[in-house]
């Protein structure tokens, strides 16, 4: 068991975002969150990485309660994320973005200022690495402003394993790529996953969902209605119901 929630509970008022979840990843594996609008998928990535205080349960990694601690804690210990707004240092070469992402945790800051000033400082073999295994080398020098959007989406993702983590949480990956795009990013999760990475995934691209997750949860309304492999999902007549349609459940609307 990789990632645990227990009873996960996140409530905004009298509005339950989150009500009673519990889910369980394993290692290894690409498990899918998925869901109708407002159905509570990006409030539990923000729950698991620290970003909002549950209301009631737990989160635990490798048997380790997470729970009370900052987020990050949470990205020291091997929980990182992509958000669903890319969020890129604009200013700063791609390999910069990498090398503040590998560099700025806490444990490191007292050296932060000195190694970033240090001659060479950003030679580091897992930052070529990184860029080589995005298919960013040639970019490395660029400014992470200037990429195209698919080059910003595989940024953000090296720069979320720049923190060498455990688990990558990937908030709609895909949101604004082409079917194609979809494809290629499909190939580079399993890629991710290929390096020992355990993925939770949120998407609305259901052909990328359904293609490449091992087992996944629905969320209706903040609850979990269903969980299994995605041929079980795809047959679940509650599933249907809640968003994917009777008539065609390939297709998911947009979430908030």
């Amino acid at each position: 068991m990789m990632l645990k929630l227990e009873g996960m509970s996140k409530h905004f008022g009298g509005v339950k975002a989150v009500d009673d979840v519990s889910l369980t990843m394993n290692e290894g594996e690409i498990f899918g969150l998925i869901g109708p609008n407002g159905s509570g998928k990006s409030t539990t990535i923000n729950l698991i990485t620290g970003l909002y205080a549950p209301t009631s349960g737990t989160v635990s990694l490798e048997g380790r309660d997470l729970t009370a601690l900052a987020q990050h804690e949470r990205t020291a210990l091997g929980v990182a994320r992509t958000f669903q707004n890319i969020r890129l240092f604009g200013n700063l070469s791609v390999a910069e973005n990498l090398w503040v992402a590998q560099n700025g945790h806490k444990q490191r800051r007292q050296h932060f200022i000195s190694r970033w000033f240090k001659a060479g400082g950003l030679q580091d073999t897992n930052i070529d690495e990184l860029l080589r295994f995005s298919r960013l080398h040639s970019k490395k020098d660029s400014l992470a402003s200037a990429l195209s959007f698919g080059e910003m989406r595989r940024l953000e993702m090296a720069r979320a394993l720049a923190s060498n983590p455990k688990v990558l949480l990937l908030d709609e990956p895909a949101a604004g790529a082409s079917i194609e795009d979809g494809q290629l990013l499909g190939e580079r999760i399993r890629a991710v996953r290929d390096r020992g990475v355990s993925i939770l995934l949120i998407e609305h691209m259901m052909e990328l969902v359904m293609g490449i997750t091992d087992r996944m949860a629905v969320l209706n309304f903040g609850r979990k209605i269903a969980e299994g492999t995605p041929s079980d999902i795809q047959s679940n007549p509650d599933v249907r119901a809640a968003y994917l349609g009777t008539k065609n459940k390939n297709k998911e609307p947009a979430d908030a």
